[in-house]
């Protein structure tokens, strides 16, 4: 693998798991505001989380 690949595949994963970070985050504050809502947040936040892996994914293996 060469050096521009392996600086793409970190950018990659740097911004998958930020994106994965910042929907976590903001789950956990609109549960703190709704905690009768967790349910369909929770379900919500998860959805998203795999759909940003599974993008991160797919760009690693395309790089």
């Amino acid at each position: 693998m060469e050096i521009p690949q392996i600086v793409g595949a970190g950018l990659i994963v740097i911004g998958a798991g930020l994106g994965i970070g910042r929907i976590g985050g903001s789950a956990m504050d609109a549960i703190a505001r709704q905690p009768e809502a967790s349910g369909k947040i929770q379900t919500a936040m998860l959805i998203a989380a795999a759909l940003i892996e599974g993008i991160g994914f797919a760009a690693l293996f395309a790089s």
